[in-house]
């Protein structure tokens, strides 16, 4: 977790708050936020989580194993995507999992086939991303004056 007393630093200081102000939002004390930003000691899981909801990132970012993602949340997604947008990014990706097991004899990991479960969660993994990316493309390309 030596990454994480650097990134909590960063994402404090870019929205201007002091150690003081943040620690007033997320309702800890002031030295806590100290000793995570100086590595004396780590956050518990669901301080974690708080964190990661106030600063609206994911927990992996905030560890150093991911770039900086922004969560979105699930009634967001909903609201962002038609129902033509739905049915594309179904028909995406059954055609992306389709060339996945075409380009080899099935689904593999070291060498082996993907359990059941293995291949559900890397169906889901897929759809998560290309339902982020369909609407990260629709925020960028669409008018302002046709944006909520």
């Amino acid at each position: 977790m030596g990454n994480f007393q650097n990134i909590l630093k960063s994402l404090r200081t870019s929205q201007s708050l002091t150690q003081d102000a943040l620690a007033k939002k997320l309702k800890i004390s002031r030295s806590t936020i100290g000793m995570y930003e100086n590595g004396a000691r780590e956050p518990d899981f669901e301080t974690l989580e708080l964190i990661a909801d106030f600063f609206n990132v994911d927990i992996d970012y905030l560890l150093g194993r991911t770039l900086k993602t922004t969560y979105i949340p699930l009634t967001e997604t909903q609201s962002a995507l038609s129902k033509r947008d739905e049915k594309d990014i179904a028909k995406r990706l059954e055609q992306t999992l389709d060339q996945l097991e075409s380009d080899q004899d099935g689904l593999m990991f070291s060498g082996e086939p993907l359990d059941d479960e293995t291949r559900e969660l890397l169906k889901a993994s897929l759809e998560n991303s290309i339902t982020i990316a369909k609407i990260n493309a629709k925020q960028k390309f669409t008018p302002k004056k046709y944006r909520k």
